[in-house]
C-alpha cells in the first residue's frame, strides 16, 4: 500500500521521506528516474559498461549525500548534477578525448539513408560537440528548462542558451554534409 502512495508523491517529498529513513521512498525515486538517467549518460558516453558504473556511482552518491539534499532545487536537477559531475570525473581520469569519438560506431559508408545510419551519424556528431555544448543539448533533450540546466552545469541561463544555439548549429551543419 505504501508503494502505491509513493507513486503519487513528488520527488522532493519522496527524498524528504528517504532522509527520514523510508527506504521505499528511495526505491520509488530510483525506479522513476533510472532509465532516463541511463539514457542521458549513454548519449554522453555510449559504452554500456561505463554508463552502468556511472549510474551506480550516481545513485550511490544520492544515498551517501541524502542528508545534504535540500528541496530548494528539484530532486531531478540534483540527481543530474551528480551524474554530470561523475561523467566529467570519468573523462578527466581518462584524459583521452579521442576515445570519446572511437566509442561510437561509424555508420556504413554507403549511407543508404536508413534510420539506423542517421541515428549513428547523429550520435557521432553529438560526440564531437564540445563537452559543455553536448551536455547542455542532452539535458535539454531530457526535458530540463534553461534554468535547470544552468543549475546543473553551474552556468548562467544566457550561457546555456548560447551553448544550445551553437550545438544545434553544429549539428545542422553536420546534417547538411550527410546529404551532399
Amino acid at each position: 500500500m505504501l508503494a502505491l502512495i509513493h507513486r503519487f508523491r513528488s520527488d522532493e517529498a519522496l527524498m524528504q521521506s528517504y532522509q527520514g529513513g523510508d527506504v521505499g521512498a528511495f526505491e520509488c525515486l530510483y525506479h522513476r528516474h533510472k532509465d532516463a538517467l541511463f539514457a542521458f549518460l549513454y548519449r554522453s558516453c555510449p559504452r554500456r559498461d561505463v554508463v552502468e558504473e556511472l549510474c551506480q556511482d550516481s545513485w550511490a552518491a544520492v544515498v551517501n549525500r541524502a542528508a545534504d539534499y535540500r528541496a530548494d532545487a528539484t530532486f531531478r536537477t540534483w540527481l543530474y548534477r551528480i551524474a554530470r559531475n561523475r561523467l566529467a570525473d570519468f573523462w578527466r581520469r581518462r584524459d583521452n578525448s579521442h576515445d570519446r569519438l572511437e566509442q561510437v560506431p561509424e555508420p556504413a559508408a554507403d549511407n543508404s539513408g536508413g534510420e539506423e545510419d542517421v541515428s549513428a551519424l547523429l550520435m557521432t556528431a553529438i560526440g564531437q560537440l564540445p563537452p559543455a555544448q553536448r551536455d547542455t543539448l542532452l539535458l535539454h533533450e531530457q526535458g530540463f528548462s534553461h534554468a535547470e540546466i544552468a543549475s546543473i552545469t553551474d552556468a548562467g541561463e544566457e550561457t546555456v542558451k548560447s551553448r544550445l544555439r551553437y550545438a544545434r548549429g553544429q549539428l545542422r551543419e553536420q546534417r547538411e554534409s550527410w546529404y551532399e
